[in-house]
C-alpha cells in the first residue's frame, strides 16, 4: 500500500461522530482551508447542487438555544422532506445496535426513558459544538442531486478529520428549518437535508467512548467479473 492510500484509509477510519466538544472554536484559516477542500467533491455533470450555511460564535449560540427551546416545548419537528421513518429489518438491526452503543458509553440502559430523552436532548445542543454547518439544497433538485450533496458532506468531514476537527452529521438539524432559513436569511426554495455539529472533541465526554462497527464487505459489496 502507498503512502497516500495508507494515509487515506488512516483517515477513513479515524473520521467518526463525536458527540461531546470543547467550546474552542476552529481558527479561521483552518476553516478556510477546510471548506475550501471540500468544494472539489463530485457532483453529477459538475452541478454543485449544495448551499453550506456555517454558523459560528452569536449565530450559533441563537440557532442551538431556538433548537433547544423548540425540543423542550415538544415542537414536532417539521422538516423539507418528511418521511414516515419505517426501515427494514436488516437496517433496522443496525440502527438499534447504534443505539445501545451509544447509550452503553453513557451508562444509560434501554429502559431508562428519561435517561434517552436527555441523551436525545444533547443533539439539539450541537453537543455543544462551537460551529453547525446546515447542508441545503435548491428545491428544483430531487434524489441524484441530494446524493451529492452527501459525497459533499462525507469530503467536508474528512477535510475535518485531516485537521484534527472533530464533527457529527446531524438528521435532527433539520428539524426546524424554517428557523435555520430566518436565522441566515435564507430564501424559501432553499431546503435543508441536514446539518453538522463540529469542532474539537471534549474526550472527556462518555458518548466519544462509542465505537461501532461495520457490516461485513460480503454483506454489502457484489463482485462480478
Amino acid at each position: 500500500m502507498s503512502n497516500t492510500a495508507a494515509e487515506f484509509d488512516r483517515l477513513v477510519h479515524a473520521r467518526r461522530s463525536v458527540r461531546g466538544f470543547t467550546s474552542e472554536r476552529v481558527p479561521d484559516d483552518i476553516l478556510q482551508s477546510i471548506f475550501e477542500t471540500a468544494r472539489w467533491a463530485p457532483s453529477g455533470t459538475n452541478v454543485q447542487p449544495w448551499h453550506i450555511y456555517v454558523a459560528s460564535g452569536e449565530v450559533c449560540d441563537r440557532l442551538r438555544q431556538g433548537f433547544l427551546e423548540r425540543f423542550d416545548s415538544g415542537e414536532p419537528a417539521n422538516t423539507d422532506h418528511p418521511n414516515d421513518g419505517k426501515i427494514g429489518d436488516v437496517w433496522r438491526e443496525r440502527k438499534r445496535g447504534c443505539a445501545r452503543v451509544l447509550y452503553d458509553s453513557m451508562g444509560i440502559e434501554w429502559e431508562d426513558r428519561e435517561g434517552r430523552k436527555m441523551a436525545q436532548r444533547r443533539n439539539f445542543e450541537f453537543f455543544s459544538a462551537p460551529h453547525a454547518a446546515f447542508l441545503g439544497i435548491h428545491e428544483k433538485f430531487g434524489m441524484q442531486s441530494a446524493a451529492d450533496v452527501g459525497m459533499y458532506a462525507q469530503t467536508l468531514m474528512l477535510a475535518m478529520t485531516a485537521h484534527g476537527v472533530a464533527s457529527c452529521a446531524q438528521g435532527t438539524l433539520r428539524n426546524y428549518p424554517d428557523f435555520v432559513r430566518e436565522e441566515f436569511g435564507i430564501e424559501p426554495e432553499i431546503k435543508i437535508l441536514f446539518g453538522i455539529s463540529f469542532g474539537y472533541e471534549d474526550e472527556s465526554i462518555p458518548a466519544n467512548k462509542a465505537r461501532t462497527d461495520r457490516a461485513p464487505l460480503e454483506e454489502l459489496v457484489t463482485f462480478a467479473g
